[in-house]
């Protein structure tokens, strides 16, 4: 076990508080202990703070939502207001990090704290969660040995299919799986460009609304695909490729 002297004795601990990937039952995708961690921390650092305090309303939080201190982190942070989180923590206070949806620090504004607690050795606890890129692994049937994580495709249509290429012809190489995401309302752009780049036999996954009643996680051919393209616009998917 590593000693405690790798770790600030007078710091707090941050805690990474998965989130729910949709409108789902909390009990089915979360810890039983979940609860008990959101009840003992001093604030929480936040994505988006309407979307947080509905997410610790549904999972149980005792404190009435309007004593609930949040911390936002987004794109609009800047790095003193963050180097500000930091100094809560070296101060003592527990801080609960909740991503917008998923885990937090994956895909995630949040990672730029985790990495300043993690300079300044302050204890970084990860919470057991949904991670929507990983369950779409799992239920690909794709290489889960070797796979590489790409976040968003270019938004011009020509970048976005020579990105596609790159992918596929690095999953050859490599024997990877190659996985993205992209927003919503661009899934079917996203689909079009991928039935355009890849050849047919390159095998294709598509998970949308992971861990919800309608969750969809099929794997095909793209020849196979683009017979029948599925209708996931504006639902929130993750897509996988691999070229064997």
């Amino acid at each position: 076990m590593m000693s405690a002297k790798h770790l600030n004795p007078r710091a707090g601990i941050l805690y990474m508080i998965p989130s729910l990937l949709g409108d789902s039952d909390p009990t089915m995708v979360l810890p039983a202990g979940l609860t008990h961690i959101i009840n003992s921390v001093d604030g929480f650092v936040v994505e988006n703070e309407k979307t947080a305090r509905g997410f610790l309303k549904k999972v149980g939080i005792a404190k009435p939502l309007q004593e609930v201190t949040l911390y936002p982190l987004n794109k609009h942070t800047t790095e003193t207001e963050t180097l500000d989180y930091l100094q809560l923590l070296l101060s003592g206070q527990s801080l609960g990090l909740v991503s917008e949806a998923g885990c937090p620090g994956v895909a995630d504004p949040g990672a730029a704290l985790v990495s300043l607690a993690q300079s300044q050795r302050v204890r970084v606890v990860p919470v057991t969660g949904p991670s929507s890129i990983l369950l779409a692994l799992m239920a690909s049937g794709m290489n889960g040995q070797s796979f590489a994580f790409n976040g968003y495709l270019p938004v011009d249509k020509h970048e976005r299919v020579k990105a596609l290429r790159t992918l596929e012809l690095e999953s050859k190489r490599k024997q990877q799986t190659q996985i993205f995401i992209e927003t919503p309302y661009r899934n079917r752009q996203v689909m079009e460009a991928m039935m355009q780049a890849l050849t047919p036999d390159t095998h294709m996954c598509v998970a949308a609304n992971i861990t919800l009643p309608e969750e969809y996680i099929v794997t095909r051919t793209v020849g196979d695909w683009k017979k029948n393209l599925p209708d996931i616009h504006k639902q929130p998917a993750v897509f996988l490729i691999h070229k064997y």
